[in-house]
């Protein structure tokens, strides 16, 4: 995994000072007209390729960040109310099954999961009385921008029982599994050669889109489900080379990615968003 270490704020590298370098130091770094070498700089320290970085075979290759398709600042805090219910691990909107049960799970408002996107994300959560880490398995919809519905045994973590609902704060925060492991995949059952559905699983930060590369040399951008998965009736019989972007526009690109039919199947890919 990518090991990055805290950094003094105003130490090279660190074009944002904020005391550790990331994807925005990068964006920073090309706004504020630094040069070519020093971009090249950031953008090897992400890479794992430049010291106080420990690299590993999951480093992303052909990685690249749009920044068109940033949807917050990485540490944005939201606001909202939580409660709690007694579902998720099995059924949820976001079709992780099976989730395991070393994770918390807690539903999402409408706003926030934003038709998929905030699927499988990883987010602390704090109120009155405490701070967890819970993954994104399920939507909230009668709640309004902000709020989360808590897996029942997780909220007494944060707040009294008897109190129902409460205010709390969230934030995202990557994915601990996906510290030292790639990214996978997987199909839904009906899949094809001539139709499928395939979701990604294991993502650092959520995913934002899922392009395929054709037999053109173009990339075409998938559409994606409120349930997690994206479709297409074009692909073909596979091998896949693929294009995935996160929340905060950072892209990889994962090739060999097999057609499975069977939808009990989960696709090791071969890499990993960098933190």
């Amino acid at each position: 995994m990518l090991s990055l270490p805290a950094f003094s704020a105003g130490e090279p590298l660190d074009y944002i000072p904020d005391g550790h370098v990331d994807v925005f130091d990068l964006i920073k770094a090309k706004r504020s007209g630094a040069s070519v070498s020093e971009i090249k700089a950031v953008q090897n320290f992400l890479l794992g390729r430049s010291n106080g970085s420990s690299g590993s075979q999951y480093v992303p290759a052909d990685y690249t960040v749009d920044e068109s398709l940033i949807l917050e600042p990485k540490g944005t805090v939201h606001t909202g109310d939580g409660t709690f219910y007694g579902g998720g691990y099995e059924g949820g909107c976001a079709m992780l099954d099976p989730v395991s049960r070393d994770y918390w799970i807690v539903a999402m408002n409408l706003a926030d999961y934003n038709e998929g996107q905030l699927a499988g994300a990883y987010i602390e959560v704090t109120g009155e009385l405490g701070t967890i880490n819970m993954l994104v398995t399920d939507l909230l919809p009668e709640g309004k921008k902000g709020d989360l519905d808590l897996y029942t045994d997780a909220f007494p973590l944060i707040a009294p029982v008897e109190k129902g609902r409460v205010p709390v704060s969230w934030h995202i925060i990557p994915l601990d599994s996906a510290a030292d492991a790639p990214v996978c995949y997987k199909y839904k059952e009906g899949t094809t050669e001539f139709w499928c559905e395939i979701q990604v699983r294991n993502h650092r930060y959520p995913i934002t889109r899922l392009e395929y590369l054709d037999k053109n040399g173009e990339w075409v951008e998938l559409p994606r489900h409120r349930y997690n998965y994206f479709e297409s009736n074009k692909m073909g019989a596979g091998p896949f080379t693929f294009r995935i972007t996160d929340i905060y526009g950072q892209q990889i690109i994962d090739r060999d990615i097999p057609l499975s039919y069977d939808d009990t199947e989960i696709i090791q890919g071969h890499v990993q968003f960098p933190e």
